[in-house]
């Protein structure tokens, strides 16, 4: 287990950087990344997987919601993605590594992998790899995380120095209606924190009275949660959680 470092809790992690549409800062772009290091705020990002294997910064797997562009962020190459511009912004679409160099170590990055199996199957390994040489020489605070445990195992072998968590919440059908009741089910439990060599896990902030979150926490889990967009959400959370991942408001003094 590699512990996550402090930086990742002494303060609160802006959810896909310090995003703002009304001032042309689109989630997950290098603007709201420049915004959060103006503040010294740590941030949470997304990796999407480009179809020449390259990590990029990215939260869905479509294009549409947030180019004028179509189709998937994996049926095209990175360097294409690169030059799609972000709706909204003068901000085109990132690699990872290109991201990682804006940071420079100056403030905590979470990477969140989104799971390219489709239903948090074992059918990964491309985005691992890209995220674990992006990772490679990184000097700064660096976590990884996703809610599909085969990838965080993946990078146990892949980034063995990297701090890893899990994602997690009750997995309603409601909300996962695409995923088996029994994976479902399983993943309630938060089964894989021990196998994948998991030191947090990041929790729905509107569950984190689950008794599978009192017991990581008890046995000295760190306690991260998605997403709170208020202060007074935030200081619920903070009741159970270390820190939380924030949006829509500013959190600082």
């Amino acid at each position: 287990m590699i512990l996550l470092p402090e930086a990742f809790t002494s303060g609160p992690l802006a959810h896909r950087a310090l995003h703002d549409r009304s001032a042309g800062r689109i989630e997950n772009s290098p603007s709201a990344v420049q915004a959060a290091l103006g503040k010294g705020i740590g941030i949470e990002i997304d990796v999407q997987l480009s179809s020449d294997w390259k990590a990029m910064v990215f939260h869905d797997y479509s294009l549409a919601r947030l180019t004028d562009a179509s189709g998937a962020v994996r049926g095209r190459p990175s360097t294409t993605l690169a030059q799609i511009p972000l709706n909204g912004s003068a901000d085109t679409i990132q690699p990872l590594e290109d991201i990682l160099s804006l940071i420079a170590g100056r403030i905590p990055v979470l990477i969140e992998l989104k799971d390219q199996d489709g239903v948090m199957g074992s059918n990964i390994g491309r985005l691992e790899q890209a995220v674990a040489h992006a990772l490679e020489g990184y000097d700064g605070p660096a976590a990884v995380m996703s809610f599909n445990p085969h990838s965080v195992r993946a990078l146990k072998d892949l980034a063995p120095d990297i701090p890893r968590g899990l994602i997690t919440c009750a997995f309603p059908e409601a909300d996962w209606p695409h995923i088996p009741a029994t994976i479902r089910d399983r993943l309630g439990e938060i089964p894989d924190y021990d196998t994948t060599g998991a030191s947090f896990i990041s929790h729905q902030h509107t569950d984190l009275t689950n008794p599978h979150v009192a017991r990581l926490k008890d046995r000295g889990a760190k306690i991260l949660c998605w997403t709170v967009r208020s202060p007074q959400e935030e200081a619920e959370a903070r009741k159970i959680a270390d820190t939380v991942t924030f949006e829509g408001y500013d959190p600082t003094p």
